[in-house]
């Protein structure tokens, strides 16, 4: 088994990367959140988990063992499949998807393409319990005091204002979160109108 690849970056694009490691080039799947952090460098290590089927051989890639023990998980609940746990971790990151399952936060996690109600609560029952387990929930701190630390009532209805006017929920809740971090005590309106200007 392979348990990761150190080598030079020879090729990446946002969906996959290859590192050249003793004269043989590996490609593998990779999220987003892989990307964003090997992007601009030259020598890589990235964590290898080994998808083998009857029809393919695929390695998937991670930057930390975090990102791969989460996607591990993931694609042990019914109905996530390996690429759509590589979408989940696109969307969001580990602590952010912490976060999201430790609160019971379905709607955040719906928001995902190719996540539906069902699969999302299947995600938070199967998974709350591992994520404390495994240690994967020590990234909380970062997502995990998101919950506490807002007002949860204002941060829900700015959301859903800026998912109505066509945002993706995902990236518009660490803006608001954001936002609301700076001022806590700003109203609804001054929320979205500030988050308006921040969302690309």
């Amino acid at each position: 088994m392979i348990d990761y690849i150190k080598g030079e970056l020879a090729e990446l694009s946002p969906a996959s990367a290859t590192v050249e490691a003793a004269g043989v080039g590996y490609a593998m799947s990779i999220s987003l959140t892989t990307y964003s952090a090997i992007q601009g460098k030259n020598t890589v290590k990235l964590y290898v988990y080994e998808a083998i089927r009857e029809d393919a051989y695929v390695l998937y890639g991670f930057s930390g063992k975090k990102e791969r023990e989460m996607f591990q998980l993931l694609i042990t609940v019914s109905g996530v499949g390996a690429n759509t746990a590589r979408m989940v971790l696109s969307s969001m990151s580990v602590a952010e998807l912490c976060a999201a399952i430790s609160t019971g936060d379905e709607q955040l996690i719906k928001s995902i393409k190719g996540i539906g109600l069902k699969t999302a609560q299947r995600i938070i029952v199967d998974l709350k319990d591992k994520i404390v387990a495994l240690g994967i929930a020590d990234e909380l701190p970062a997502g995990g005091s998101v919950a506490v630390a807002v007002d949860t009532a204002v941060k829900d209805e700015a959301v859903a204002a800026l998912t109505m006017l066509g945002f993706s929920p995902a990236p518009t809740q660490k803006v608001v979160v954001q936002i609301l971090k700076d001022q806590p005590d700003a109203p609804v309106e001054q929320v979205v109108k500030l988050a308006l200007k921040q969302i690309k």
